[in-house]
């Protein structure tokens, strides 16, 4: 059965409320994690990012293989599924 569901917008949320903080970012392809220091409708900047190859165990304080970046990395917004604050 379908059901009404009110959506409602919370200032600061998502992407923007973690500005300042080490995220993970899951494309469809690769992991990125780093430093959030910039989002805009098109692209995140992540600064001392890396691209995880392996993750082991969720529950590990560190990736299995997480090779670092050689600069701040850009990743565009489109290519993300799902993100959040990992390890």
């Amino acid at each position: 059965m379908k059901q009404l569901v009110k959506v409602e917008e919370v200032e600061a949320e998502g992407l923007i409320g973690l500005m300042g903080q080490v995220v993970t970012l899951f494309c469809g392809v690769y992991i990125y994690t780093g430093k959030l220091v910039g989002v805009n409708d098109s692209f995140v900047k992540l600064d001392q990012p890396k691209i995880v190859y392996e993750t082991g165990e969720f529950t590990t304080k560190t990736w299995k293989d997480a090779q670092a970046l050689p600069n701040s990395w850009y990743v565009q917004t489109a290519a993300i599924e799902s993100f959040g604050i990992c390890k």
